[in-house]
């Protein structure tokens, strides 16, 4: 209910008002405007939504995976989740980059096939969280808070050597992370010092840049791996390629399948009649005593397979055996014919 105002209030409105102390057209709110990302149609994007949806679920996969690694190298617990999976140009990377940072280089298999050889996968660690691991490593609690890194800080050749060998077990995890949609081989390439001088992707090039954090109990840093274009566009064609295959695969070895299935065993039960009887009749049955089904021998016996009338038949002797013979196919319960 809206508030009701006094008359002392009202008549203070008014003079206001009339005095010019009040802003009539600030009485009036409005929503403030909606912002909208500009899309840039000189490079349009090349990946949809729901790729990069895909994208991070598979890395979100993947960060499980290396959790328990990292955990049973390190001894501790940390925390990892992924926090962005965004299309991006390769020079809005390689800004990013200093003098001092640490790009570990890495190529992709499929069926032993490298995808695009001269276009790497790039793996950066923020300087502060690499350092932290080393001391873990190492045997320290890994707080760097009484450390003094600097921004252009260089590693040396034997914290190089202990990068490199935590990073490629990182590598090799990553092909597990995509089993669901394809075989992947992720293997280390070289580890590149100061990637500033060296230009490893083409600046225009579109790149898929997922950011990763990893959180310990004194120290946090971010993990990005830079994804080309090129090679996440031949890998969604071959899962595409893939996804069809499946999907006609029923009809070709539908024969194959029937095959295997002509030979399963199957319980198929006559039914002769029914009828009713009190339990007590039930109890005094003996051997030889004739039970009346209400029905001469000559009507059509029900067959049954797995519960459900399949067949009709009639009742006879073969080789002294009794047997039913079929005569009719129930077509219109959705049964097939032999």
């Amino acid at each position: 209910m809206a508030e009701v105002l006094s008359q002392s209030q009202i008549d203070a409105l008014l003079n206001a008002a009339r005095n010019g102390e009040m802003d009539l057209g600030a009485s009036t709110e409005q929503s403030p405007e909606k912002k909208y990302r500009k899309y840039d149609f000189y490079s349009p994007r090349k990946f949809t939504k729901d790729r990069l949806k895909m994208l991070s679920g598979i890395f979100e996969n993947y960060t499980r995976i290396i959790n328990s690694r990292i955990n049973g190298l390190l001894h501790t617990t940390c925390e990892i989740e992924v926090e962005s999976v965004e299309e991006q140009r390769y020079y809005e990377f390689s800004n990013a980059l200093s003098e001092g940072d640490v790009l570990t280089l890495a190529e992709v298999e499929v069926e032993g096939k490298p995808q695009t050889e001269d276009t790497p996968i790039l793996f950066h660690f923020s300087t502060t969280l690499m350092l932290s691991m080393m001391d873990r490593l190492m045997g320290g609690d890994g707080d760097l808070a009484g450390s003094k890194i600097s921004g252009g800080y260089t590693f040396t050749n034997l914290e190089l050597r202990l990068y490199e060998s935590m990073v490629k077990d990182m590598i090799q995890a990553l092909g597990g992370s995509w089993e669901n949609y394809i075989d992947l081989e992720f293997r280390f390439r070289r580890v590149e010092s100061n990637p500033t001088l060296v230009q490893l992707i083409g600046l225009d090039e579109t790149v898929v840049i997922v950011g990763i954090d990893i959180k310990f109990s004194n120290c946090s840093g971010r993990m990005n791996i830079c994804l080309p274009g090129m090679m996440l566009t031949n890998i969604f064609a071959l899962i595409t390629a893939a996804n069809q295959a499946g999907r006609g695969s029923g009809e070709d070895n539908s024969e194959e399948i029937m095959d295997i299935l002509r030979s399963s065993e199957l319980e198929i039960t006559a039914e002769l009649g029914r009828t009713t009887l009190q339990l007590q009749d039930i109890y005094f049955l003996h051997a030889g005593d004739v039970i009346d089904l209400g029905q001469p021998s000559s009507d059509p016996v029900q067959l049954y397979v797995g519960g459900r009338p399949w067949f009709s038949g009639k009742i006879g002797t073969q080789n002294n055996n009794m047997a039913v013979k079929i005569v009719e196919t129930y077509e219109n319960q959705g049964r097939r014919e032999k």
